[in-house]
């Protein structure tokens, strides 16, 4: 639940930050708003990176600690 909410956080930011940046000349400037827009892409990037890295050593470390857990004739099935 941290994760989600530090993300939906992190997306809903994007309202803010346009509307505190310059939409620029319209004269091949980009103005504020394309630079903001780039600079939250890759905060949100990094963030689901990094969720994502947390996400699969969970992920391993419980394929490592689950097996023993378990009743020996479920892992010899191959139940799971």
């Amino acid at each position: 639940e941290e994760w989600r909410n530090d993300m939906n956080e992190e997306i809903d930011s994007i309202n803010y930050i346009l509307t505190d940046a310059d939409a620029g000349s319209g004269r091949g400037d980009n103005g504020e708003n394309a630079r903001a827009i780039g600079t939250w892409i890759r905060s949100v990037l990094h963030k689901i990176t990094r969720y994502r890295a947390k996400h699969q050593h969970y992920l391993n470390e419980a394929a490592t600690t689950l097996p023993p857990a378990l009743p020996r004739d479920i892992v010899m099935n191959n139940v799971l």
